[in-house]
């Protein structure tokens, strides 16, 4: 049996027993207990077995415990013993310490003279080796071999780093650079043959010579200035060509790029640091060129049209970015071997002339938009040709909004997105101010303001249904300004969001971005991606930014409020067309009721027949029975801009409180309602100023009354509440009339007294 499983630290005595009854029970099942005897009796053989083992085990230790005490006893022996020698051998070492102490000092001081005497005599060697070399240095420079003579330089500057301490050492440093400037002037023909020729070995040379003299600043010096003028040259030949501002950068960007390779090959034989040498010949190349890019840039635009400035600057502006994706395409792979700061130099070089552009991108952009939309017609001759042009207008707008989103990501990267939102709002400010004049004008098209010249009753739906063409052309304005904005938001998020720091927070500006800027420092490994015209420009509006982005990020892009005023803007214009389809259908009905208060009828007592409404109010009653129909679009036509737009109208003459409304869930019985109380109040308005009633008027009057009521209980409508109390007033017996006008109110009831001359 396996006994190995009772040493383990986890042993558990039921996991061994069922394991031990496991095997048993498959093969042999009857025979548990005769195991049991089995493994009870092995177990107390082993436990036998270890208990000898133990007992054995003791034994042997009671056994060799006295000669263990005995070697512990000498070990105790020999301890004591070497402590005393180690005290001796202190005491010796102190007294030793004693008696040298003197002597050691006479010891270091000899030493310290040593070494002066032999600094002395190296200082006499190089002083000597200085007179040497400056008395063979004229026959050296003789021979015009650059290698010894930069070999002889060096030996003297070497000699001359011994002789710091001597009277004359300033004398020989002015004599040193004076012959380094001898040799630099003799070489400086040869250095430019070089350069010009692209000559490896002689390149090599010069680089060896001028390292060894310390001069190779001067030697890339002469490098920049061969290259640099050749380039500068392409440039100047370029810019005089008939091409245009964009192809001359084009064609000389291409230019460069090629110097840029085969600049980087050869310098890559010669230079220690070859990435960091032809970005500085880069550099200042771009700073030498005449005409400068600024002066270009500023020539060219003042040459072009208003509204095609902006799109002739991004044409420019994209020109360079193409440039500059080349140049860190081609730098990419070794940008740890170059110089970053001169990376970032070159790339500022680069993008800084069109900083001042960007910095005004917000009035750039303003302008472009005003002259855009200025050039899109809304007012045209006929009513009809007028909504066309509104209904064109919107695809228009948002074609505007969508271009001017595409420059300011294209031009700025997104930073300039404050000023793409003031310019927007210019944008709908007048848009919408050019939309409603129109609307005015359609007004007055539509003879909506003027009194009418006949009573005849015309009736003419085609103002109404121009009008309803409108509210669908508005709620498409409110619909596709909700879908811009929220594009807006996610564009903006999407392009300048990266600016925006994690630990930002607009409670501790200052805080943030100093935190902001060191992250940036710690980060910084490509500068082509780090550049910030904003940052570098103009910090206010680039906090305004970082806020407009922090509340983006904060309320998420469906909630912001980004084109809060042009939407208001939109709402209002919604309403002025709501209004205007409102009064287009009120029209014919006004002009009914504004001839009730003039009816000689009304004045002249006239014999007793039997009573009939008269033409005015049956031509308004049977004018709203038609509403029906001609509201009928409202129901049953699949148009969402036009639904939101009736949403978001308000139509005058809302319902009395009090009122049921089931009205407001259908748009055209929202519409009807309406029209209808306006009529009832205008013709309540209308009876009120009546000079006086007789008899027989005031009982046409109330027969009149009661057939518009007919009429609403006909279109499922209830009378207002002022006519129900005209028309109870106008049926009291002069005798009843002040009681019955006790429960109605008391200015309407004297009104009426008067009106039927009745003394109330």
């Amino acid at each position: 049996m396996d006994f190995s499983k009772f040493l383990d630290d986890d042993f558990d005595v039921k996991d061994w027993v069922n394991g031990a009854f496991k095997v048993v029970q498959k093969d042999a099942p009857g025979k548990a207990d005769t195991h049991a005897a089995t493994l009870v009796m092995k177990l107390q053989l082993f436990i036998q077995e270890v208990n000898n083992a133990i007992e054995e085990t003791s034994n042997q230790a009671v056994q060799n415990m006295p000669r263990v005490l005995q070697d512990v006893e000498a070990l105790k022996q020999e301890a004591s013993f070497l402590k005393e020698q180690m005290v001796l051998v202190k005491e010796d070492i102190k007294k030793f310490e004693q008696d040298t102490a003197q002597s050691m000092q006479v010891l270091v001081e000899i030493d310290k003279v040593k070494s002066r005497m032999q600094l002395a005599a190296e200082a006499l060697q190089e002083a000597d080796k200085w007179s040497t070399l400056s008395a063979d240095i004229e026959e050296t420079f003789k021979t015009q071999d650059f290698a010894v003579i930069s070999s002889k330089l060096t030996s003297m500057q070497n000699s001359l780093a011994m002789l710091v301490d001597t009277p004359d050492y300033s004398e020989k440093c002015v004599h040193l650079e004076a012959l380094k400037n001898r040799l630099e002037a003799l070489a400086s023909p040869q250095i430019v043959s070089t350069f010009n020729s692209m000559s490896i070995d002689k390149a090599k040379l010069f680089v060896k010579v001028f390292t060894e003299i310390d001069r190779m600043p001067q030697l890339l010096a002469y490098y920049y200035k061969c290259h640099k003028g050749q380039l500068v040259s392409m440039w100047q030949d370029v810019s005089q060509s008939e091409l245009s501002l964009n192809q001359q950068l084009s064609e000389f960007y291409d230019t460069l790029v090629s110097s840029w390779h085969s600049q980087l090959q050869w310098s890559s034989q010669v230079f220690k640091n070859p990435h960091e040498v032809v970005t500085v010949l880069l550099i200042q190349t771009l700073g030498a060129m005449v005409p400068s890019i600024p002066v270009c840039l500023s020539t060219a635009l003042e040459r072009t049209a208003p509204e095609q400035r902006l799109d002739t600057l991004l044409e420019l502006y994209n020109t360079t970015s193409t440039f500059a994706c080349s140049l860190e395409a081609a730098m990419l792979p070794h940008l740890g071997e170059n110089n970053l700061l001169k990376v970032n130099e070159l790339v500022c070089v680069l993008y800084d002339p069109y900083k001042q552009y960007q910095l005004q991108y917000g009035d750039l952009e303003e302008a472009h938009l005003l002259i855009q939309i200025s050039a899109v017609p809304l007012e045209h001759g006929e009513v009809i040709d007028c909504v066309e042009e509104l209904r064109h207008s919107v695809g228009k707008l948002f074609g505007l909004t969508s271009a001017a989103v595409d420059r300011c990501v294209k031009l700025t990267d997104g930073l300039a997105m404050c000023g793409l939102l003031k310019a927007l709002k210019a944008l709908f400010t007048k848009y919408v101010s050019d939309f409603s004049t129109t609307l005015q004008s359609i007004r007055k098209k539509c003879k909506l303001e003027e009194t009418p010249s006949s009573s005849a009753f015309q009736e003419d739906w085609t103002a109404f249904q121009n009008s309803v063409r409108i509210i669908s052309t508005c709620g498409e304005l409110l619909r596709q300004c909700g879908a811009f904005e929220q594009q807006l938001s996610n564009k903006i998020l999407g392009t300048a969001g990266k600016y925006l720091s994690e630990s930002y927070s607009p409670r501790s500006l200052v805080g943030i971005q100093e935190a902001s800027s060191s992250e940036r420092k710690s980060t910084t490994k490509n500068p082509w991606q780090e550049y910030n015209y904003l940052q570098r420009g103009n910090m206010g509006e680039y906090n305004s930014l970082m806020e407009v982005l922090y509340s983006l990020k904060e309320k998420g892009a469906g909630n912001s409020s980004l084109l809060a005023e042009p939407r208001s803007a939109l709402t209002r214009l919604n309403q002025q067309a709501n209004q205007l389809a409102f009064d287009s259908v009120f029209l014919q009905i006004k002009h009914q009721l504004c001839l009730v208060s003039k009816m000689e009828s009304y004045t002249e007592d006239l014999p007793t027949f039997s009573l009939s409404p008269q033409e005015y109010i049956t031509n308004i009653g049977q004018y709203l029975m038609s509403l029906p129909l001609h509201l009928e679009p409202f129901v049953t036509q699949e148009d969402p801009a036009l639904e939101m737009a009736l949403h978001a109208g308000k139509l005058p003459f809302p319902p009395e409180q009090g009122d049921d409304l089931p009205e407001l869930d259908n748009t055209a019985d929202y519409w009807l309602g309406s029209i209808a109380r306006a009529t009832m109040q205008t013709y309540c308005d209308a009876i009120l100023i009546i000079p006086q009633l007789s008899s027989h008027s005031t009982k046409q009057l109330a027969t009149d009354i009661d057939y518009l009521s007919n009429v609403m209980d006909a279109l499922g409508l209830q009378p207002s509440r002022t006519l129900q109390h005209i028309v109870t007033l106008l049926r009291a017996k002069p005798e009843d009339y002040r009681q019955t006008a006790k429960l109605l109110p008391r200015r309407l009831a004297s009104s009426i007294a008067a009106l039927r001359s009745i003394d109330y």
